[in-house]
């Protein structure tokens, strides 16, 4: 069995369950662990999974460094509607025909799409205005100026279409909402789209395969426990 030390310092690689907040995790790892400081590498929303890495004890002072650090992800989206969060957090506001888009037309605002663009971060984010949290107003229906952000897409690929719903794989820079990308797309076709599925597959050279199910992770804290309460008894 590996040996941890939690306060030393690990970075610890999980894919974050769905409906899970990245917050949750902190605090589940946090307790079975028994570490005074984990902190997360990057925010994952509740409705998606995927790879978040978690810094333990003297390890928290490098989360900068893996936050800043490229990203890629895999996932869905449905054309011919939209809502208020981008996504199913909310529910649909607007509906669109799609049965006139083709598939030229989805590269073309594919490729439109990638490179250096200018985004808008979604009004349902944990980003801060004025010291608030953008989507605590939001439930509220107070409504927040929201300056666009200078973001990098160096890859957006369609790897499968099956409409309304179109499949993708996207690698971006740091700040990159592809809950705003899935809105942009949808807008660019004078249409709607909102994010029915989302995953982080990598960050870095850090990959999913190589992360944690949180059940699987507190197996092995009980067992390592129990290891060593029979070392002491021994």
């Amino acid at each position: 069995m590996k040996h941890y030390d939690f306060e030393a310092g690990e970075v610890l690689l999980f894919n974050k369950p769905l409906h899970w907040t990245s917050f949750q995790l902190v605090k589940k790892v946090r307790y079975l662990t028994r570490a005074k400081k984990v902190g997360h590498a990057g925010t994952l929303d509740p409705l998606a999974t995927g790879l978040l890495i978690l810094c333990t004890g003297k390890a928290t002072k490098q989360i900068e460094s893996y936050m800043g650090q490229d990203k890629e992800y895999t996932g869905c989206f449905r054309l011919g509607e939209s809502s208020p969060s981008y996504d199913r957090e909310t529910e649909s506001d607007a509906h669109y025909p799609t049965n006139h888009l083709t598939t030229a037309d989805l590269e073309k605002v594919r490729d439109s799409l990638t490179g250096v663009l200018q985004q808008y971060p979604p009004a349902h984010s944990a980003i801060k205005v004025d010291g608030q949290r953008l989507y605590k107003n939001a439930r509220k229906g107070i409504s927040q100026e929201i300056k666009a952000r200078t973001v990098e897409v160096s890859e957006f690929e369609l790897t499968r279409v099956e409409m309304p719903d179109v499949y993708f794989r996207v690698k971006c820079g740091k700040g990159t909402y592809i809950r705003s990308l899935v809105h942009d797309f949808g807008q660019a076709l004078g249409n709607g789209a909102v994010l029915t599925e989302l995953c982080r597959t990598a960050i870095g050279s850090y990959r999913l395969s190589d992360a944690w199910e949180i059940q699987d992770f507190e197996q092995m804290i009980k067992a390592r426990k129990a290891a060593q309460q029979d070392d002491t008894q021994a």
